[in-house]
């Protein structure tokens, strides 16, 4: 009985902090790494360009809030909860840099943004149900996923944008880091087929929030 109302806590907890995360703006625990750096020029047709592109990485970190949220949740063990809404604090920090540099481009949001929070959660429940071991495997396999379409566009991105450059760094940096320690706390390296799907479901994210 405990366990099932501890739960249902949790649920309560985890909409509220969704309504909030959704509706309003995050605030960082660290400074933007583009803070310092003078805001470019950027032609239209690049402005258009880096908007899309940030409202990408911005609709990523809000799935990125909500799969942690999800894995933590099911996690077994303390260490693996507090390891994971570690991670999800560093996320905060990202959605909170996309946001503002978002609004530096007079761009909007995702209007999708709670389908993809929904959909994350969801899919960071089941990630976690398994136990810890295939969780933190799922983190080290997101966040190489994670990383790789960063670097994607940071390639793409206006080269006059260096402020929007400057926050993506700082991701890919984190997102390695989340990895690394998920590798190193025990992840598996999960099958093939779950690693396709995986892929599949970033891309469709990708895709779609470029334009919507």
């Amino acid at each position: 009985m405990n366990r099932r109302i501890g739960l249902q806590d949790q649920l309560v907890s985890e909409l509220d902090r969704a309504i909030r995360m959704l509706f309003t703006s995050p605030t960082p625990n660290r400074l933007s790494p583009a803070e310092k750096l003078p805001d470019p020029s950027l032609k239209p047709n690049d402005r258009i360009k880096s908007i899309a592109l940030m409202r990408v990485n911005h609709a990523g970190e809000i799935s990125a809030q909500a799969l942690y949220s999800g894995q933590a949740i099911m996690a077994r063990s303390k260490k693996t909860r507090v390891q994971l809404l570690g991670a999800a604090a560093e996320e905060q920090d990202h959605l909170a840099w996309c946001a503002e540099r978002l609004a530096q481009l007079e761009g909007k949001s995702s209007r999708l943004d709670p389908l993809w929070y929904l959909g994350s959660f969801c899919a960071g429940i089941l990630a976690g149900a398994p136990g810890d071991s295939v969780s933190l495997g799922f983190v080290a396999e997101t966040e190489k996923q994670v990383e790789a379409h960063i670097e994607d566009h940071l390639e793409r991105l206006p080269k006059a944008d260096t402020k929007s450059a400057a926050i993506l760094k700082r991701m890919a940096s984190d997102e390695a880091h989340h990895g690394t320690t998920a590798q190193l706390a025990g992840g598996t390296k999960l099958p093939a087929p779950v690693r396709f799907v995986m892929a599949c479901g970033g891309g469709i994210l990708r895709r779609i929030a470029l334009w919507i």
